[in-house]
């Protein structure tokens, strides 16, 4: 595992400083992806962290290697009545889906830059945005087509509640998963 990467917090009031550190890189590491699926595009994605930047609760680990940007998680915890579950193919009871805006956090992004990858740097972008969260839970969407994400988030302890499409245009079919939050269980 990496250990000589400094993560760094960052909340809602310094999103405007951080975006454009953000968009350059997705913009790197989608690049492959955003020349063959529109859903992928950096236009797409800024107009997603904008909204989601704007949320209250959000909040960013960014991991540096010195002063290159290694990778990024962050998210925000569900209001009441969010529309995140509203995509939900699979049944499940509606106690499950019921938000308080303080029970669930949803995971948005977690990506690392290339040459970071299978160093232990997401997992410890991932931990070190979740250990500290109030929820009870988090929850995060992977890809269908990404069995080995999906893999791995299971790996970390992740569960899948089931299929979800996002009410977007372009939206691929997604697992929705859940991870209970050590702070949220008392």
């Amino acid at each position: 595992m990496t250990t000589g990467i400094e993560m760094r917090h960052y909340t809602g009031d310094q999103a405007p400083v951080l975006r454009p550190l953000l968009l350059d890189v997705y913009t790197e590491v989608y690049a492959a992806a955003a020349r063959t699926d529109p859903f992928a595009s950096p236009d797409r994605f800024a107009e997603g962290l904008d909204h989601w930047t704007s949320r209250p609760g959000w909040s960013c680990v960014v991991g540096y290697d010195g002063d290159q940007p290694v990778g990024y998680a962050y998210g925000a915890p569900l209001p009441p009545g969010s529309r995140w579950w509203g995509g939900l193919l699979t049944d499940v009871p509606a106690d499950v889906t019921t938000e308080t805006g303080t029970r669930t956090y949803a995971l948005s992004e977690l990506m690392v830059r290339a040459p970071w990858r299978k160093t232990g740097t997401a997992r410890r972008l991932h931990d070190t945005l979740l250990t500290h969260r109030p929820e009870q839970r988090a929850t995060l969407l992977v890809d269908q087509n990404h069995p080995k994400v999906h893999a791995l988030y299971r790996s970390w302890g992740w569960t899948t509640l089931g299929d979800l499409r996002p009410r977007l245009p372009d939206a691929p079919l997604f697992h929705a998963m859940l991870l209970g939050l050590p702070q949220g269980a008392g």
